[in-house]
């Protein structure tokens, strides 16, 4: 008899893993996407939260995520999408805001997606370590990031969008 926990909290550990497309230096983990595994109605269901309702990558790491399980021995596992409540940037582990910033893109400060609708918390510019920044584009490479320019060294950077 298969261990009913075991096997779900395997299920949450592989998917964790998984690199996030747009991003491949981070895992859906540590962006804190992964929201659990359960046992539902004789099979395993993993929940997963996209970073943005409207983001692009959504249904292709719900594919990987698949994909990653059946390789991992738990085959016909389910994914299955979390809307509420919406995800915010406070998920992002610590591994997650050291990697980002080691990729040059300046993390969220965490607790700042409490604010992030009626204040713009203040950057570090990657490059100089200077704090006077402006906003450039609120669309960057990804729709997860923002265009900025450190208004001391003029270099442009991406940030990591609070929610």
């Amino acid at each position: 008899m298969v261990n009913e926990a075991a096997l779900t909290a395997r299920a949450a550990e592989v998917a964790a893993v998984v690199p996030d497309p747009e991003l491949p230096f981070l895992t859906i983990g540590e962006l804190g996407m992964v929201r659990g595994a359960a046992a539902k109605d004789g099979a395993i269901e993993v929940a997963l939260s996209p970073t943005y309702i409207g983001c692009p990558a959504t249904r292709l790491i719900a594919e990987e995520v698949a994909s990653a399980l059946e390789r991992a021995g738990i085959g016909g596992a389910r994914v299955r999408t979390v809307l509420a409540p919406a995800w915010t940037t406070d998920w992002i582990t610590e591994a997650g805001r050291e990697k980002l910033a080691a990729h040059g893109i300046v993390p969220p400060p965490l607790g700042a997606a409490r604010a992030a609708l009626f204040e713009r918390p203040a950057l570090r510019c990657p490059a100089c370590g200077g704090t006077r920044t402006e906003l450039l584009s609120a669309f960057g490479t990804t729709p997860c990031k923002a265009l900025h320019r450190c208004l001391d060294c003029a270099e442009p950077f991406e940030a990591f969008k609070c929610l």
